[in-house]
């Protein structure tokens, strides 16, 4: 096991979930803010960033997510992710326009999968064109890989030069439609990954604290979070994303993996 620090990722809204399914979840910019402090205070180096609008709706308007980042950079340093997902339906220029913020990071998802009873698109004029937004303003891609396949598209876009050579990778698993957590999954992907590439684990709902267990041994980073999983325990709705956070930093100190610092986590991924 190594005891090299861990990354801690904070996905602290995402576009599916709703406040009728968990009261914690944060919506408002205000709300934003508070809980990407909250996630930082606790343990977190990097906060995975969607913003809702005046009606709670998912949003890629730029305005909105102007203020969140704004807001968040006057209270606590951080590295703030952008997603380029945006909800499902949402169009490619709609999921690239916050780029313009020039945020240190940006998701970059390789492909297409049923995302439940919907369809997250991303074909490959979608790849190409949030790849391209994302090396014109200078931002990190954290590559999203779903699936198998998605992996050996990242392989064949790095071979032809389509995407931007530095990245970090973030399997995300347990999505309907996509890999499920398991750790033999887990497995099979990281060994498909070039040497000293880095990478986190996000499991969706119960795959979440196993993932994470799995990321620490294996020398992975962790995202967690009420995007990806709304309940601390089966039955038993989280109070907040930091309280996710806390518990990984309690596991990682067990497994003598310490907390990335915010300047640490940016030389392993941007320097």
């Amino acid at each position: 096991m190594t005891s090299d620090p861990v990354i801690i990722t904070a996905a602290i809204v995402g576009a599916e979930r709703s406040v009728e399914q968990c009261a914690a979840l944060p919506i408002t910019p205000e709300q934003l803010v508070d809980a990407a402090v909250e996630s930082v205070e606790a343990g977190a180096s990097i906060i995975h960033l969607h913003v809702r609008d005046e009606d709670g709706q998912p949003s890629q308007r730029v305005d909105i997510f102007s203020k969140v980042t704004d807001l968040i950079r006057q209270r606590c340093d951080a590295i703030i992710q952008y997603s380029t997902g945006g909800a499902v339906g949402t169009t490619t220029q709609d999921r690239i326009a916050p780029l313009v913020l020039a945020p240190e990071m940006g998701t970059l998802s390789l492909g297409t999968l049923n995302f439940g009873e919907d369809i997250f698109e991303n074909g490959h004029d979608t790849i190409i064109e949030i790849a391209q937004g994302l090396r014109l303003n200078n931002v990190v891609p954290e590559v999203e890989i779903f699936d198998l396949g998605m992996m050996e598209t990242l392989e064949r876009y790095l071979a032809q030069e389509l995407i931007p050579k530095k990245f970090h990778v973030d399997f995300v698993l347990g999505v309907p439609g996509g890999l499920s957590g398991t750790i033999e999954n887990l497995v099979t992907l990281v060994g498909r990954l070039p040497k000293g590439q880095s990478w986190s684990a996000a499991g969706l709902g119960r795959y979440e604290l196993p993932l994470t267990l799995h990321a620490l041994a294996m020398g992975g980073h962790v995202r967690v979070g009420l995007e990806d999983n709304i309940y601390y325990r089966k039955g038993e709705l989280a109070k907040s994303n930091a309280q996710l956070i806390e518990r990984v930093v309690r596991i990682a100190k067990e497994c003598d993996r310490p907390i990335a610092t915010v300047e640490q986590a940016r030389q392993m991924l941007l320097a």
